[in-house]
């Protein structure tokens, strides 16, 4: 079997030289790193991660707490995070909490994680006062996004913003009867988009001078069939909206589903749209606020990867645009912009466009 000693022979260099090439460690030239992980390549040799973790003290690994495995949202911020880490030589090691509370107390609340990773990235959730003094106990990077906290690197959109953008394309197209379908299991997480995205949606009714109707909040639970479900008590009102904006793409599909059963038509009878570009927005034509989510994952670990490397800028320059790296505390927040994205699902109420 090949070891390191084998691959120091032959690019000429001592073990410990070879080993931090290997590893990514600061000190090796980048074409020095190429020559060792060619030579590697080449005569088969695989680094033990166990045997590296001894050596080094550190896992090689990012731990990552998800609400909601299957949630499209979360699926695709993972596979940001995973793609970034790969390029690396680091390891995912996933974490679902299945929007249970018990937990998120067991990985957040304890030392559980503390000597399994190198850093620790949190899905939309805003980790409790006694929860970040846990977490900064473990003296490790922590990665938050769709959150914010004191001292951790964030990476999120302005979510009162995103309903803002919405109401403002529904009232430009005529409409003053305008629904919200958003809420649900997620803020017993305390995922705070669902909150900031209602506050978004009635401070934007409220600057247009428009009335919030009893019986157009409705809970969607941010999944197609709580969308369906939505949309269905929606219709059954005596006055039903003319428009309905959902807080993400998979509820607004959701009430598509529920006004083609319902025998009414999108947009001459009801305009829909949403938030996130799902990859079926396209293929439906639905209208939304697309949000740059696979990106939100590669920023929020190239930060965690930068912190373990001692890389992390300590200031920004101030008046950073959207989308540019701001400051936090002592680390490092990122606010992406977000796009409105016009499809055929909204029009003048009554018409088609």
């Amino acid at each position: 079997m090949t070891g390191i000693r084998d691959v120091a022979r032959e690019v000429g260099m001592s073990t410990a030289s070879v080993s931090r090439a290997l590893r990514g460690l600061p000190g090796v030239s980048p074409a020095t790193r190429h020559r060792v992980l060619e030579a590697a390549r080449r005569l088969g040799y695989v680094a033990s991660p166990q045997a590296a973790g001894l050596a080094s003290g550190t896992t090689r690994t990012i731990g990552v707490v998800v609400p909601f495995v299957t949630r499209w949202y979360f699926s695709w911020i993972v596979q940001g995070a995973q793609d970034r880490l790969r390029g690396e030589g680091y390891d995912l090691l996933l974490y679902n909490l299945g929007g249970k509370e018990s937990a998120r107390e067991r990985l957040l609340a304890t030392r559980y994680l503390a000597k399994r990773v190198d850093a620790l990235l949190v899905l939309a959730l805003t980790p409790t006062p006694e929860e970040q003094e846990n977490l900064r106990s473990w003296d490790l990077p922590v990665g938050l996004v769709g959150a914010e906290a004191p001292g951790f690197c964030c990476v999120d959109i302005d979510d009162v913003g995103v309903s803002a953008q919405a109401v403002d394309h529904l009232v430009e197209l005529g409409h003053e009867r305008i629904a919200y379908v958003g809420g649900g299991l997620e803020d017993t997480l305390d995922h705070r988009a669902p909150r900031l995205r209602a506050e978004g949606w009635r401070a934007a009714m409220a600057r247009h001078g428009l009335p919030l109707v009893p019986g157009y909040d409705e809970v969607g639970d941010f999944t197609m069939a709580g969308g369906e479900r939505a949309g269905e008590r929606l219709m059954e009102l005596a006055d039903p909206p003319t428009a309905i904006y959902a807080a993400s793409d998979e509820m607004a599909i959701g009430v598509l589903r529920a006004l083609r059963r319902a025998g009414r038509r999108t947009p001459q009878d009801v305009s829909v749209m949403g938030v996130d570009d799902h990859e079926m927005a396209s293929f439906l034509d639905l209208t939304t606020v697309a949000q740059p989510v696979y990106e939100q994952g590669e920023a929020i670990t190239a930060m965690l990867l930068a912190a373990l490397r001692g890389e992390l800028a300590a200031e920004s320059p101030a008046g950073s645009p959207a989308g540019s790296p701001t400051n936090q505390g002592s680390a490092t927040r990122r606010t992406f912009p977000t796009t409105l994205v016009v499809r055929s699902s909204t029009a003048p109420p009554g018409g088609t466009g």
